[in-house]
């Protein structure tokens, strides 16, 4: 198959409910005097709007937000944005910057090393393009999944999602040149996931882009909000949406790629 399949890793190869989200909810309570602690459908909801997905940002947004309908005026408010994140990351990955102690440490993975392999024997080539540090994105790649060097764009190396330049190095280190004929698969399990696959393809118009969504597991805990989230990800342009990232197997990336196809053929 001539495919290629980038990954985003908080909430797809790795469970962040009870650690980037758990931070997320701490900082915001934290700054707001303990008044406002977000839920996760808080969280959510903010995300659904396509532009969050820096939690650092997000914290800081909801934080003004609190205040806002307490009539305050953000522009009068003066929240230092690295206490924000000194704050977050004492959380995330605990006090100590170099024997991390956090949250991160107790992360659910939620693919394991046999399903990259079964993509590699099937010809696929896969990396990873996520808004997570580096570090942290290395610590569950090489650290807990044992990858020797994957490839991986992470937040130092690109614009945050929606913007898909990260997606294109991504790709772009996955193969020599941008094959017109190559379809990319990103996977992602946020709105701005999706959002980043229609910008790439309006950039690359000539090939094919497919969204794929996966439903992080703290969605997964009651009908009503699985159902709710997943139409969320149809709505911003993903072509199936997957309640765990293994279940994307190269039968159904074959099966997405048919149908694709045969979609195509029928537009044309």
């Amino acid at each position: 198959m001539k495919v290629i399949v980038v990954f985003d890793i908080d909430g797809v190869i790795r469970d962040v409910g009870g650690s980037y989200r758990r931070a997320l909810a701490d900082t915001v309570e934290h700054f707001t005097g303990g008044a406002y602690r977000p839920t996760p459908v808080d969280i959510d909801q903010l995300k659904s709007e396509g532009i969050w997905n820096n939690d650092w940002e997000a914290s800081r947004e909801l934080i003004y937000r609190y205040f806002e309908t307490h009539s305050h005026f953000r522009e009068q408010l003066q929240f230092d944005y690295n206490a924000i994140v000194a704050f977050f990351q004492s959380r995330y990955r605990g006090p100590d910057p170099d024997n991390w102690t956090g949250y991160i440490c107790t992360e659910p993975l939620l693919l394991q090393p046999s399903y990259l392999e079964e993509l590699t024997l099937a010809g696929i080539r896969w990396g990873f393009f996520s808004g997570a540090t580096r570090a942290s994105a290395t610590y569950v790649l090489e650290g807990r999944l044992f990858l020797k060097s994957p490839v991986l764009i992470a937040m130092e190396d690109a614009p945050g999602k929606p913007d898909p330049t990260g997606l294109l190095a991504t790709v772009r280190l996955l193969e020599n040149e941008l094959d017109k004929s190559t379809t990319v698969v990103y996977v992602g399990d946020t709105v701005a996931d999706m959002y980043t696959v229609k910008k790439a393809q309006s950039v690359f118009p000539s090939r094919t882009w497919l969204g794929v969504g996966v439903l992080p597991p703290h969605v997964q805990e009651t009908v009503a909000h699985r159902d709710a989230y997943e139409q969320t990800l149809f709505i911003a342009g993903a072509s199936v949406v997957l309640s765990n990232v293994e279940e994307l197997t190269p039968v159904k990336i074959q099966t997405l790629l048919h149908s694709e196809a045969r979609l195509a053929n029928k537009v044309d």
